[in-house]
């Protein structure tokens, strides 16, 4: 009687985890995942497998926002691959890892445009310079007008406000394919390590349900 139950909680068992290993796709057991991020006319990626290896010697392919190839390389041992930009456009960097597995990172336009200057905003010393005061030309009213040397500029040193607001600046455009990066690694839900652990946890309380239940079954027939 024992080995009979047994045989049925064990046979249960290998089904449900024959029926979930089936199921899995791929490209989720073997999760793959690449980050971009540009930094002046250069973008650069990195490439890592689920666990934190390196994605090494394989292919990526950048497409622009209607899907055309502008480039394609592969990634060093480090599983970095560094490119100019071709072109002011979206870009979509597609890595393809082998066996299916296969990954994306979108650069935005804007992304590009900030950190390329294409777009760019008055500095610091600029904003210093529309703020100094013109030097007036004094007139003259006598009949002999005198020519007078220009005097050098004077320049406002900024204060700590506008130092402040453009280190965060800076900061923001640095951090801001981090974020997203984070951000897109909580929105993917549960892994299959976690899924697999979550059935085991189930099947280990139905076994253990069994236990108890064919032990007040034997007690009962010995009274």
């Amino acid at each position: 009687m024992k080995t009979y139950i047994f045989k049925k909680i064990l046979g249960g068992f290998v089904l449900c985890l024959a029926l979930f290993f089936s199921s899995i796709n791929p490209v989720y057991a073997h999760k793959v995942m690449v980050f971009a991020w540009t930094d002046g006319d250069t973008v650069f990626t990195q490439s890592k497998f689920s666990g934190g290896k390196k994605v090494k010697g394989q292919k990526i392919t950048v497409y622009d926002s209607k899907e055309k190839i502008l480039l394609e390389g592969k990634t060093d041992d480090q599983g970095e691959f560094s490119f100019n930009i071709p072109v002011r456009t979206t870009l979509k960097i597609v890595l393809y890892a082998g066996a299916g597995h296969r990954a994306e990172w979108t650069v935005t336009r804007e992304e590009i445009e900030e950190m390329t200057g294409e777009k760019p905003s008055k500095s610091i010393l600029q904003q210093s310079q529309d703020k100094a005061p013109m030097n007036a030309i004094p007139s003259d009213t006598s009949e002999k007008q005198t020519v007078e040397s220009p005097q050098a500029p004077q320049f406002q040193r900024p204060c700590a406000h506008e130092i402040e607001q453009a280190v965060e600046k800076a900061l923001d455009k640095k951090l801001k394919p981090v974020i997203k990066m984070l951000n897109e690694s909580l929105d993917r839900g549960p892994t299959a390590a976690e899924i697999i652990g979550g059935i085991g946890y189930i099947i280990g309380l139905m076994g253990l349900g069994a236990y108890f239940h064919y032990r007040r079954k034997e007690k009962g027939s010995i009274k």
